[in-house]
């Protein structure tokens, strides 16, 4: 039964909010009501009926309250003054304090709306005055529980105004706490998606760039001697056969990185390490670089340290053997310390200058070695060499790098 009467009492209660004005209009209306059946219904009132005077500030106080929220401090000013002039002229008599109803109204108003300082310097001022006023001028003695009451009902107005100001103002940081952690959840997810498409790119580029480039130049040898030296253009074929398998496997792995999680055709295989920089030196031996490797890893490497010092060395090479032209050598020096690995590429710039590029735009292969050394908390730095010809790489990777 309740469920069906409670969108029947919430559309009155949605109209009153969209229309704070006859909100507090109604309101008015209701403490007028109030008063009025409390200063005829109290002690010994039948004898000594409400006056004009009273009906007027009565109706003054409870009209002000219409104007609450636009202006809350005025409205307890007339409110509290009107209340004090009702005490006072009839001191004689027995006083009606049910007219500092409309102030109890007033002062919950500023409390719920008003910074607490100011609210409660409101209520203090306010609670003071009309209590002082009505033990001096009220019903004696002057501890009578109606002067008491006064007092009473004038601090609870104020400590209810900050209890519901409290309850908004918490509410408010909850909401807004939502809201935020939602956003930076947005956030963070976006953040999480741009670094993978970034470490796929950077993956896709070392396989796709070393090999291609390998294949590129088996093939021009293969086209340039098939006629005069078939023997070693078969070779040259077969080299370029090898480099696309290899090829081939790492994009399978690769793109196996991204398919779902229980897809028995992801691959299984580790990724490349310095482990297996023999067989890479091998393949650029074949078309023609010079490789001389110094030093060596030591211990296992963690397995990302192990991946980007692979990578870097591997850029390094192709540039090497795409730049540095046919005849040119390459020293790649591994020293590993105590807290990181350094990772060194030298060319000597000898080679002769190479075949012009159908291409003129930069790739992305330098930019992509740095993104993956810097993601491991390491430096990378790369430059053509200052004493002598040629060009440099050197990674420094931490074997405790942030994850």
């Amino acid at each position: 039964m309740s469920s069906l009467t409670v969108p029947g009492m919430a559309r009155p209660h949605r109209w009153l909010r969209a229309h704070p004005v006859a909100a507090d209009a109604l309101l008015a209306l209701a403490v007028y009501a109030i008063v009025l059946i409390g200063s005829f219904a109290g002690r010994g009132r039948a004898a000594h009926a409400p006056g004009p005077w009273f009906l007027l500030l009565c109706a003054l106080a409870c009209g002000a309250l219409a104007a609450r929220r636009r202006y809350p401090r005025t409205v307890l000013g007339v409110t509290s003054a009107l209340a004090l002039a009702e005490i006072v002229a009839d001191r004689g008599g027995s006083p009606r304090t049910q007219i500092a109803t409309a102030v109890f109204v007033a002062l919950y108003t500023i409390a719920s709306r008003t910074e607490r300082a100011a609210a409660w310097r409101f209520a203090v001022a306010t609670v003071a005055v009309l209590t002082c006023a009505a033990m001096l001028f009220g019903v004696p003695p002057w501890y009578s529980p109606e002067n008491l009451g006064l007092f009473t009902w004038t601090a609870l107005a104020g400590a209810l105004g900050d209890a519901v100001r409290s309850r908004r103002a918490y509410v408010a940081a909850i909401e807004e706490r939502a809201v935020r952690a939602e956003r930076t959840r947005e956030e963070e997810a976006r953040r999480r998606v741009a670094e993978e498409r970034l470490r796929i790119a950077r993956e896709l580029h070392d396989v796709v760039a070393h090999h291609i480039a390998l294949v590129n130049v088996q093939a021009g040898v293969a086209s340039h001697i098939m006629d005069s030296r078939p023997d070693q253009a078969k070779q040259a074929l077969a080299h370029v056969r090898e480099a696309s398998r290899s090829a081939l496997s790492e994009l399978r792995a690769t793109v196996g990185l991204l398919r779902q999680y229980g897809d028995p055709e992801a691959p299984t295989e580790p990724a490349p390490g310095l482990g297996v920089l023999g067989r890479l030196v091998d393949g650029f031996a074949r078309v023609g670089l010079e490789v001389k490797v110094i030093g060596g890893p030591g211990e296992a490497l963690p397995a990302a340290v192990d991946l980007a010092a692979y990578r870097v060395v591997q850029e390094a090479l192709t540039n090497v053997h795409k730049h540095a032209g046919p005849g040119a050598r390459a020293e790649v020096t591994l020293a590993r310390g105590p807290d990181a690995l350094a990772v060194t590429v030298l060319d000597d710039g000898g080679g002769d200058p190479p075949a012009p590029s159908p291409s003129p735009e930069g790739g992305h292969g330098l930019l992509g070695m740095r993104e993956r050394v810097t993601a491991l908390g390491g430096t990378c730095a790369a430059a053509p060499r200052e004493d002598a010809q040629g060009f440099r790489v050197h990674a420094t990777l931490p074997l405790r790098g942030r994850p």
